[in-house]
């Protein structure tokens, strides 16, 4: 199969490695990849804002970029849930409104393009840790993605899952919302960490490197022992 990429701005900026890990996964499968650049960012941050006209250039730009493509992959549930849900509402009644529609159904978030469209359990990975995972809102709440990760991680050797309690809670991040609000971001953060350690997990992993980033940056500054992993961080282990 021909896989198209779309990497999400902030992975691009700050976690290269998670691409590059993506890549190597699907073409240790057998499949082709491309990266295309014109796509830059999925316009989230201006549409959850309430920017939404300021939001269309953005989201016109990306569908022209990728309406040929066969399957469209994305290593993030909220950009995931951007392009495959709110293109759609975002377009409609412009030019772009079929094309839009037509790539939603192209449209998946990384976990469940293994699980969902190609059937994987197993990818061959090793990690020996024992980790807990953080379910982004809008890969759980907007893509229904919460057993992907989980089918995905069970079949790692050496990896022990750990369900912490707040598992579903909000991590604080939100894109803007942590600009906006800091204090309430800061302390729902704070929540989400002390949750993890509570569940004697050694990391955090993730779909999302967006939250990552952000309880990432906390359990630094509160020197907290608790590293974070994107999925693909972990599956591109052997």
């Amino acid at each position: 199969m021909k896989i198209t990429l779309f990497i999400p701005c902030f992975i691009d900026m700050f976690f290269p490695q998670v691409g590059i890990a993506i890549v190597r996964i699907l073409e240790r499968l057998g499949h082709s990849v491309e990266c295309p650049e014109e796509p830059a960012c999925c316009g989230q941050p201006g549409f959850n804002t309430g920017y939404w006209h300021e939001s269309i250039p953005v989201a016109v730009k990306a569908v022209q970029a990728l309406r040929d493509a066969e399957v469209v992959v994305i290593p993030s549930g909220s950009c995931g849930a951007m392009m495959k849900n709110f293109y759609p509402e975002l377009l409609a009644g412009t030019e772009y409104a079929q094309p839009a529609a037509e790539l939603s159904g192209r449209i998946w978030e990384f976990s469940q393009f293994l699980v969902d469209k190609l059937g994987l359990s197993d990818v061959g990975a090793r990690f020996e840790h024992k980790v807990t995972i953080h379910d982004g809102c809008h890969g759980l709440r907007e893509l229904g993605g919460k057993q992907a990760p989980r089918t995905l991680l069970r079949r790692v050797q050496g990896l022990e899952i750990v369900e912490m309690f707040h598992a579903e809670t909000c991590c604080g991040f939100g894109g803007t919302f942590s600009a906006k609000f800091p204090a309430i971001s800061t302390a729902m953060g704070q929540t989400k960490c002390a949750s993890a350690l509570e569940s004697g997990a050694d990391c955090i992993v993730s779909n999302d490197a967006s939250c990552l980033m952000h309880l990432g940056g906390l359990a630094k500054r509160r020197k907290m022992n608790l590293p974070m992993y994107h999925l693909a961080e972990v599956l591109v282990n052997q």
